[in-house]
């Protein structure tokens, strides 16, 4: 489920963070699927529970899961969770975008990467 690295220079609750978004953007934890509880997680991770909890609570201000009290921790259904990571998506998008025009590049050479993905995407949508 999720692999931590402790030789990663990011914190223990980052690295749950990603490894939660990822399952959950891929499918891999489909919506309203209850997540494990924090203290099954902190077992089976071998870390402590207020550092699940942190993760559970970040990620919950993101969008990617809400929480019943009493219930448990809950995958946010999809639509939730594209708005939420396509509005951070968007703001690393402008920033990288930004720095590149800054850099030198045209806005033609940033179109033309953008046409790239697309016609890639495109291509795999095919399949």
């Amino acid at each position: 489920m999720i692999t931590l690295n402790f030789r990663d220079p990011r914190p223990i609750y980052e690295q749950i963070m990603d490894g939660l978004r990822r399952l959950v953007v891929t499918g891999a934890i489909r919506a309203d699927e209850k997540l494990p509880s924090v203290r099954e997680l902190a077992a089976s991770l071998s870390i402590n529970p207020n550092t699940i909890q942190r993760a559970y609570r970040e990620l919950e201000n993101e969008g990617y899961v809400y929480t019943i009290s009493g219930k448990g921790t809950f995958a946010a259904p999809r639509q939730e969770v594209n708005s939420a990571r396509g509005n951070t998506s968007l703001k690393q998008f402008d920033e990288a975008a930004a720095e590149l025009l800054y850099m030198g590049y045209t806005k033609e050479q940033l179109k033309e990467r953008i046409d790239t993905i697309t016609s890639a995407k495109g291509a795999c949508d095919n399949d």
